[in-house]
C-alpha cells in the first residue's frame, strides 16, 4: 500500500485503531510493564479525539482539488456528528455541504448549511465573504431581491477572494437592482464589477452579455 492508502485506512478507522492500540497497551500492561502501557493508550486518546474533532475532514481536500465532489460528498457522509467537529472544521464541512446542495438546486437546504457554517465561525474574513455571496446568490434564485442586496453587500464589505469573486458579486447587484428598476445603480454596479478585470472566462462572458443589456438602458 502506498502512503495515501495506509493515510486513507488510518482515517477512516481511527475508532478501530484506537481499539487495537488499547489492547496493545492491556497486553503490553499484563505481559510487561504498565509504565510501557500508557504510550498506546495516549496515542489511543489523541487518535478518539481527532475522530470527533477532526474526522476524515483531511480526505476532502484532493477530492475537491480534482472535481470528485460525489467522492466529496461519500466522504462527507461518514460524518455522523458534525456539532462534535471542532468549530473552524464545522464550518467548513457546511460551506462543503452547501456546495454540493447548491450543485443539486437544492436551494433551502444549501442556504440553511451556509447559515450553519457562518455560526460555526468561519476561520478566513475572505471564506465568510464567499459565504454570503453565495447567500445573496440563493436570494437572487428565490426572488428575494431585499435579501439578495443586503448578503451580496456584506459579501463585498466583508471582502473576497479575488477579483473574479468581486466581479461577480458586482453583478448580481447590478442584476438585482435592474429587477428593482433602479438603473442608476445598476449601471453603477456594473462598472464595478467591469473594474474588477476579471480573467475567469465565465464572469467575462457574463460581463459581456450584461453589457449589451446595460447599453440599452436609458440614461
Amino acid at each position: 500500500m502506498n502512503k495515501v492508502t495506509i493515510r486513507r485506512f488510518l482515517v477512516m478507522n481511527r475508532l478501530p485503531v484506537a481499539a487495537f492500540l488499547i489492547l496493545l497497551g492491556l497486553l503490553a500492561g499484563f505481559k510487561a510493564t504498565w509504565w510501557i502501557a500508557w504510550i498506546p493508550f495516549l496515542i489511543a486518546i489523541f487518535v478518539v479525539v481527532a475522530h470527533f474533532l477532526v474526522g476524515p475532514m483531511t480526505l476532502i481536500q484532493n477530492y475537491v482539488e480534482i472535481g470528485d465532489m460525489e467522492g466529496a460528498q461519500q466522504i462527507l457522509a461518514t460524518i455522523k456528528y458534525p456539532q462534535w467537529l471542532y468549530k473552524p472544521i464545522r464550518s467548513s464541512y457546511y460551506m462543503l455541504q452547501a456546495n454540493i446542495s447548491s450543485m443539486g438546486e437544492d436551494l433551502d437546504k444549501a442556504e440553511a448549511q451556509l447559515r450553519k457554517s457562518l455560526e460555526s465561525g468561519v476561520p478566513e474574513k475572505e471564506y465568510e465573504g464567499t459565504a454570503y455571496l453565495q447567500l445573496g446568490a440563493i436570494a437572487v434564485k428565490k426572488g428575494k431581491t431585499k435579501d439578495a442586496m443586503e448578503n451580496l453587500q456584506k459579501a463585498i464589505k466583508i471582502g473576497l477572494p479575488d477579483k473574479d469573486n468581486e466581479a461577480t458579486a458586482y453583478l448580481q447587484l447590478s442584476g438585482v437592482c435592474i429587477q428593482r428598476r433602479d438603473f442608476r445603480s445598476a449601471k453603477l454596479y456594473f462598472n464595478k464589477a467591469k473594474a474588477c478585470k476579471a480573467t475567469n472566462p465565465q464572469v467575462v462572458e457574463q460581463i459581456k452579455e450584461m453589457s449589451k443589456y446595460i447599453a440599452r438602458i436609458p440614461g
